[in-house]
C-alpha cells in the first residue's frame, strides 16, 4: 500500500497496539474539520487502500478539499470491509460464485481463487412465510413449512458455508439481517490483519438488501447494493463511485407525548424526498442527538433508500458506546471504538464542530405527530387524523371499475348518474359482502383492514413502538377488545431478543389475547410473504371485488407486494397497528371514533389504551438487559436440529443437479473467453415495454406468489412441480428460468403499448399479438431482434435486486432508456451488460411521441466511451431523432460493460493473474 502523505500511524488501546491512517496527520495540510463524518469515512478508506491504481493521491486530495456544494464529477474507489446477505439476494449471490468457480477452471484458472476475501454472512430472513397465525403453534407450523419448501436452498447455503472461505450462514429462525447486523454483526471499528499487522479501520459494510442503511444509525457507512456489486466487493473488487453530496439534516427538540419513531421516520422522509436526495448521503446532526436513542437512530438509517439517498448517517457518541454495552459487545471492542473514533475526528459530542453540508434541513422534534403512509408509496405520509379522509379519496378510483348491482344500476340512473362511467361513492352503497367464518356471520366491506402485521426491521427493532404495541393490546385486553374477525394479524420480530423482553415483562401473552401470535423471525408481510388469506376472506374480497387495506410496520408499500387481493397498504408504528388490527377499517377516524366497545358496552377510544412515553421509557429501563442479546446469539451460526440435519454435497466446485427447480447453474458465463469485444451499436431493436414515471424494481423483479397459468408457474408444472409447491419467486431466485419467466410479471404493472392492461403482458409488434412479456421476449430472440425499455421517471426504485436487471438481460434487453434512474438499478443493470440510456431533459416517450411500436437504433456508442447516443426511431407515424445521455458514470463502469458485466470483469482480472503468476 502506498502511503503518499505519510499517514500511518499506530494507536494503543489497553495494551493493544493498531496500526491505522490517521486524519489527524493528514489534517496537517488539508482542513478536514469542516467535511462532514461519512466524508471522513470515505477519505479513510481511500488513505488506507492507496495503491497507485485504483487509488490514488489526486483522489484522495479531492476528498480531503471536498466542495459541499459542487456536483458530483469525480470517481473514486470505496472497498467496504464486509458484506452482509440475505437469503432471496444471498442465493443468487452463491449461485454466481459456485458458476464462476466452474467458469474459472474453463478460463485456465484455479477454481479456489473464487472466494470473499473480506467477512460475508448471509442472514436467512427472507423465507418464512405467514402461513399459519393465530395460535401459539403457528412459529413452529410456519418454521416447518418453510424448512420443507426450502430443502434444496439451505442444502446449497451448506455447501457454500463449508466450501467457501471467509463466509457465514446465520440459520432460519433467528432474525432479520439489518437487526442481526445492529445488534450483533457489526463492529463499528475493525480490527484486522492485514499483510501481517494488525490495523483498526472503520466498519464499512455493502447489503444485498438497500434497508442495510439500518446500520448508519450505529455509525456505520453502508448501503444497499446489487447482488453483483456484493459479488465483486467479496471478490476483493473496490466499487467505483462518484464523491456525493452530503445533505445535513439537523435536528432539535424531542419526541412529544403520543409520537413515535415511526411517525419521526415518516416525518423525516417526506421532508428528504420532497427536498431530494437521490444519489447523495445524508447526516443527521444537531442537539436533537442528544434525545435519540439509538434505536430511533436506526429506525431513521432503515428508511434512506424510502427517501432517496445512498445513506443516511448518524455520528458515533456516547450513546452508540452505550448501545454495543447494552446488545453485548466486548469491553475491548467498545474501547477500540471510542479510542479510534476520538483519534480520528469521528467521535461527537457538544463540542464537536457543525460539518459543512451541500444543504441543510431543520426539524423540531417536538412537532412531529402521530402519522401513517400510504396507500401505496412510503414517502406519502397521512396524518393519523386524515387517514380517513386519505381512504375515501382512494377508494373510488379503486372501485371504479365495479358494477353496480341489486338494482343500484336503475336506483344510480334514476338519481341521475351515469352508469356507464360509474360513481361508486353513489353506484355501489353497498361495497360489502357477507362472510360466514368460524360460524359467525358478518359484513366484510370496502376499506377492511385484512392484514394487520407487526413486521419489518425497521420498526421491530425498536424497543420503545414494540413494547408500545404490547401495551396498546394489554389495556385492550383488559376492556374486552380483540381484532375483528376479518383480519388476519401476525407478529414477526427481527430477533428474539424482541421476544425475550415481550415475555419477561408479560406483553407477549398481551398481544396473543388480542389476536397478534409470533409467527417467525423474518421479513414476513413487508417483503410480500404474508401468506394466503383466510379462504373465506378471499373469497369475499373477490366476489365483491372489494378495495381492503393492510396495515403493517413496515417500510414498503408498493402495489402488489404486500397481497395480491389487497389494493391499499399503509405504513404505521406497532402500536397503530394493533389499533387499526382492532378497529378492523380504515374508514374511521382513529383519533376521535370509537375503535370498539368494553364488556359494558361502553365506547373505547384510542386514547384509553394509549401508552404514556414513560410508561413506554420505564418498561424499557426495566427489561432490556444485556444479557438478553449475549444469550439470543451466543450461538448464532449454529442453527437448530432441523438446520443441522440438512444433507449438503462436499467439494470445492458445486455438484449441480439438473432436475432441480431452485439452484440452477446460470448462462452468463456461456462461451465465455479471455477476449474482450469491441461494444457494438444496437441496430432493429424492439420495444418490449414502455412504461411511466416510479416503476420499481418490485414492478421487474419476479416476487410473491408463482400463478399457475404464467410461463412460470407452466415451466414448474412441466417438471412435475405441483402449484401447491411453487414457494415463492424469491426462494426461487437461484434458478434463471424461473426468475426470467417472472421478469415484468408483477400484476399492477401497466405496459402503455397496451390500452388498459395490467399485468406482465406487451404486444409483440411484427404480429400485433398481445402476450406475456417472457414469451415475446423469446418470439424475438428466435427472430434475432434485440429489445429495449422505454420508461419514465424514477426507473428502478425500491429494493436493491440483482434480478431486475439479471431477467432484464435474459429477456435480451440491450438497453433502458428512462427520464431518471434509481442509483442502484442503474448501477446494476451497468453490471449486467445492459445499457442505461436517459432521455435530455424535457425528453420524454410521451413528448417524442413513441409508442413503443417503432424499430430502434442506437448508435455512436464508441466503444462505451460515449457520454451521448443519438436513437433514430422508425414508425408508422414517420422517424424521430433524439439524443440521449450515456449513463456509463465512471471509468470502471465502462470497463465493466465492455466485458459483459461485472462478473466477467472480475473473472478475466482473476484469470488473468493467475497465469501472469
Amino acid at each position: 500500500m502506498n502511503d503518499s502523505f505519510s499517514t500511518r500511524d499506530t494507536l494503543d488501546v489497553n495494551g493493544t497496539s493498531y496500526a491505522y491512517a490517521s486524519l489527524a496527520k493528514l489534517g496537517e495540510r488539508f482542513d478536514l474539520k469542516r467535511l462532514p463524518y461519512s466524508m471522513k469515512i470515505l477519505l479513510e478508506n481511500l488513505l488506507r487502500n492507496e495503491d497507485g491504481a485504483n487509488v490514488t493521491a489526486k483522489e484522495i486530495e479531492a476528498v480531503a478539499q471536498w466542495d459541499a456544494k459542487k456536483e458530483p464529477d469525480t470517481e473514486i474507489a470505496f472497498t467496504p470491509a464486509r458484506v452482509v446477505l440475505q437469503d432471496f439476494t444471498g442465493v443468487p449471490c452463491v449461485v454466481d460464485l459456485a458458476a464462476m468457480r466452474d467458469a474459472m477452471k474453463n478460463l485456465g484458472g484455479d477454481p479456489e481463487l473464487i472466494n470473499p476475501l473480506s467477512p460475508a454472512e448471509l442472514v436467512i430472513d427472507h423465507s418464512v412465510q405467514v402461513d399459519k397465525f393465530g395460535s401459539e403453534s403457528a412459529i413452529d407450523e410456519n418454521v416447518k413449512i418453510e424448512f420443507e419448501r426450502n430443502q434444496e436452498r439451505y442444502s446449497f447455503l451448506r455447501w457454500g458455508q463449508k466450501a467457501l472461505d471467509n463466509f457465514k450462514v446465520v440459520p432460519p429462525r433467528t432474525g432479520i439481517v439489518h437487526q442481526v447486523n445492529l445488534e450483533h454483526l457489526a463492529r463499528v471499528v475493525m480490527g484486522q490483519k492485514i499483510d501481517g499487522q494488525l490495523w483498526a479501520y472503520p466498519d464499512t459494510v455493502f447489503g444485498t438488501d438497500s434497508h442495510t442503511t439500518m446500520i448508519n444509525g450505529l455509525g456505520v457507512l453502508g448501503w444497499g447494493v446489487g447482488g453483483i456489486e456484493a459479488e465483486a466487493a467479496m471478490l476483493g473488487q473496490p466499487s467505483s463511485m462518484l464523491i456525493p453530496q452530503v445533505v445535513g439534516f439537523k435536528l432539535t427538540g424531542k419526541l412529544p407525548e403520543g409520537a413515535t419513531a415511526t411517525d419521526l421516520v415518516l416525518t423525516v422522509t417526506q421532508m428528504l424526498r420532497k427536498h431530494g436526495v437521490v444519489g447523495k448521503f445524508v447526516e443527521f446532526f444537531g442537539e436533537g442527538l442528544a434525545h435519540l436513542p439509538l434505536a430511533d437512530r436506526a429506525t431513521i438509517a432503515n428508511m434512506a433508500p424510502e427517501y432517496g439517498a445512498t445513506c443516511g448517517i448518524f455520528p458515533v457518541d456516547a450513546e452508540a458506546l452505550n448501545y454495543m454495552r447494552l446488545s453485548g459487545r466486548s469491553d475491548d471492542q467498545i474501547a477500540l471504538v471510542e479510542a479510534y473514533a476520538k483519534a480520528q475526528g469521528l467521535w461527537h459530542d457538544a463540542n464537536t464542530p457543525h460539518a459543512e453540508f451541500t444543504a441543510t434541513l431543520e426539524l423540531d422534534m417536538g412537532e412531529v405527530k402521530p402519522s401513517m403512509a400510504g396507500p401505496k408509496r412510503p414517502q406519502d405520509r397521512v396524518l393519523l387524523t386524515d387517514v380517513k379522509k386519505n381512504y375515501n379519496d382512494v377508494v373510488g378510483p379503486l372501485t371504479a371499475s365495479r358494477k353496480p348491482k341489486n338494482g343500484d344500476a336503475e336506483r344510480f340512473a334514476n338519481e341521475g348518474g351515469d352508469t356507464a362511467v360509474g360513481n361508486p361513492a353513489s353506484a355501489m352503497t353497498e361495497g360489502s359482502v357477507t362472510i360466514e367464518k368460524d360460524g359467525k356471520h358478518f359484513e366484510l366491506k370496502d376499506g377492511a383492514v385484512v392484514i394487520a402485521a407487526i413486521t419489518s426491521c425497521t420498526n421491530t427493532s425498536n424497543p420503545a413502538v414494540m413494547l408500545g404495541a404490547g401495551l396498546v393490546a394489554k389495556k385492550a385486553a383488559a376492556k374486552g377488545l380483540t381484532a375483528k374477525p376479518w383480519v388476519k394479524p401476525s407478529l414477526g420480530p427481527g430477533s428474539k431478543v424482541v421476544t425475550d423482553y415481550l415475555e419477561v415483562t408479560g406483553l407477549m401473552k398481551e398481544l396473543e389475547k388480542v389476536g397478534f401470535y409470533l409467527v417467525g423471525y423474518g421479513c414476513t408481510t413487508c417483503i410480500g410473504n404474508s401468506g394466503p388469506l383466510p379462504a373465506e376472506i378471499s373469497q369475499g374480497i373477490n366476489q365483491g371485488d372489494l378495495a381492503v387495506a393492510s396495515v403493517l410496520s413496515g417500510n414498503r408499500n408498493f402495489e402488489g407486494r404486500v397481497h395480491p387481493e389487497v389494493k391499499m397498504n399503509y405504513l404505521a408504528s406497532p402500536p397503530l397497528v394493533v389499533a387499526y388490527a382492532l378497529a378492523g377499517t380504515l374508514d374511521i377516524e382513529l383519533d376521535k371514533d370509537p375503535i370498539g366497545q368494553d364488556q359494558d358496552g361502553n365506547d373505547v377510544f384510542l386514547k384509553d389504551i394509549w401508552p404514556t412515553n414513560k410508561e413506554i421509557s420505564d418498561l424499557i429501563a426495566s427489561s432490556v438487559t444485556a444479557e438478553m442479546f449475549t444469550k439470543s446469539y451466543a450461538d448464532v451460526f449454529k442453527g437448530d436440529e432441523r438446520w443441522n440435519a440438512i444433507q449438503s454435497p462436499d467439494g470445492k466446485q458445486y455438484a449441480w443437479d439438473d432436475a432441480s427447480t431452485y439452484i440452477k447453474n446460470p448462462p452468463y458465463f456461456e462461451g465465455m473467453t479471455m477476449e474482450v469485444e469491441k461494444v457494438e451499436d444496437i441496430h432493429g431493436a424492439r420495444c418490449l415495454g414502455l412504461f411511466g414515471d416510479s416503476i420499481t424494481t418490485d414492478h421487474i423483479s419476479p416476487a410473491g406468489a408463482i400463478k399457475k397459468d404464467s410461463p412460470a408457474g407452466r415451466y414448474l408444472m412441466e417438471r412435475g412441480v405441483q402449484p401447491a409447491q411453487f414457494n415463492s419467486y424469491g426462494s426461487r431466485r437461484g434458478n434463471d428460468d424461473v426468475m426470467v419467466r417472472g421478469t415484468f410479471a408483477n400484476i399492477r404493472i401497466k405496459n402503455q403499448m397496451l390500452d388498459g392492461v395490467e399485468g406482465g403482458y406487451t404486444k409483440h409488434v411484427p404480429s400485433g399479438e398481445q402476450m406475456a412479456m417472457y414469451d415475446a421476449a423469446m418470439k424475438y430472440k428466435e427472430e434475432n431482434t434485440p429489445l429495449i425499455v422505454l420508461a419514465g421517471k424514477e426507473y428502478g426504485t425500491g429494493s436493491s435486486r440483482d434480478w431486475a436487471a439479471k431477467g432484464t438481460l435474459l429477456l435480451g434487453v440491450k438497453a433502458v432508456i428512462a427520464e431518471s434512474f434509481e442509483r442502484i438499478h442503474r448501477s446494476n443493470l451497468v453490471g449486467m451488460g445492459v445499457l442505461p440510456l436517459q432521455f435530455k431533459d424535457g425528453d420524454s416517450a410521451k413528448s417524442l411521441g413513441l409508442t413503443g411500436t417503432e424499430t430502434f437504433e442506437i448508435t455512436g456508442l464508441d466503444d462505451a466511451n460515449a457520454k451521448e447516443a443519438k436513437v433514430v426511431a422508425k414508425g408508422d407515424n414517420g422517424e424521430k431523432t433524439f439524443t440521449v445521455r450515456v449513463m456509463l458514470l465512471t471509468p470502471k463502469e465502462r470497463d465493466f460493460y465492455r466485458h459483459g458485466g461485472i462478473l466477467q470483469y472480475v473473472l478475466r482480472d482473476l484469470a488473468a493473474k493467475k497465469k501472469a503468476a
